[in-house]
């Protein structure tokens, strides 16, 4: 098969973090698709693999060269901060077969209000939306937004157009990988690296790698809260589960893409995440997965 792989930050030129961190997830799935035997293009503004087909592409031309690419693919992923994937993934989802999470269930992801209260409608744990402060501590973050970006700990605020704000619970902080749709399949729980210090008035939150996998006797809580969130938002193929686990499994994110750790979990799984994004669209995909070892990086090591 002819696979579609867009990567946003890789594909319109973004620096920083971004780019190291959608470099490691495109070549790790671009890796894993060429392993079982397909042919794979990807736009980019400069960045190349060893193999695969580079489409040139840039800021001003990504969602030209994305729709172009799609109808002459048999299945295309897409791979951008969660507030431009209802858009990009239409132009998979209208042109090709779209290996991950419909448009619809990409743009609720997103609304991290909306997501909220989807997920607290249907009894799953998830820290409150704060309208003021009311003594304590609260996070503050994008109500559109991926990873940490702009995410802090404070014990006072005002509200800020383009924010909100939530209880701060004191956990583990831990995401979860599974393939989402008729029948899930949890991957791995991973523990996140983060920088952070919440003894402090104003911390900013940063993540800065994981372990994967991280052995918890509470694995079975882990993945059945995940399951019951993208099945409440609707989710499809790889999704990454943010969790602050305390008394219960708290969920802080929903990212309904490729997230970083596939990059650890390429290193420990026996299957392949190609092979089981396209049983989860054709069929066949297996009950559980293997893992073997574990897998620990930094921000650092991606570079």
């Amino acid at each position: 098969m002819k696979i579609l792989l867009a990567e946003y930050a890789v594909g319109v030129g973004m620096g920083g973090t971004f780019l190291i961190e959608g470099r490691a997830m495109l070549q790790t799935i671009a890796g894993s698709f060429i392993k079982l035997g397909h042919d794979v293009v990807y736009p980019t503004a400069g960045t190349t693999f060893a193999n695969g087909t580079p489409v040139e592409s840039n800021e001003d031309n990504f969602e030209t060269v994305l729709e172009r690419e799609a109808q002459n693919c048999d299945a295309g992923l897409v791979i951008a901060p969660d507030e431009l994937l209802f858009d990009l993934t239409s132009l998979i989802e209208n042109n090709t077969l779209n290996l991950g999470c419909t448009p619809e269930s990409a743009a609720l992801c997103a609304d991290k209000v909306r997501c909220t209260e989807v997920l607290n409608s249907t009894g799953i744990p998830v820290p409150q939306i704060v309208d003021q402060p009311q003594g304590g501590r609260y996070v503050i973050k994008p109500r559109y937004g991926c990873a940490s970006e702009d995410t802090r700990i404070c014990t006072n605020f005002t509200q800020r157009e383009g924010f909100i704000a939530t209880e701060y619970i004191e956990g583990e902080h831990l995401s979860i990988s599974l393939i989402s749709g008729e029948n899930p399949l949890p991957l791995t729980v991973n523990k996140q690296i983060i920088d952070i210090h919440p003894e402090n008035e104003n911390s900013d939150i940063s993540y800065n790698g994981n372990l994967t996998p991280y052995k918890t006797a509470r694995q079975n809580e882990l993945y059945d809260t995940a399951i019951a969130a993208t099945d409440a938002l609707s989710c499809r193929g790889y999704v990454g589960v943010d969790i602050v686990l305390a008394d219960k499994p708290y969920v802080v994110d929903v990212n309904p893409r490729p997230t970083t750790s596939l990059f650890s979990i390429s290193k420990v799984m026996k299957q392949e995440i190609a092979d089981l994004l396209l049983k989860n669209q054709l069929g066949g995909l297996p009950d559980s997965v293997e893992i073997n070892g574990e897998c620990m990086f930094t921000k650092e090591d991606l570079k």
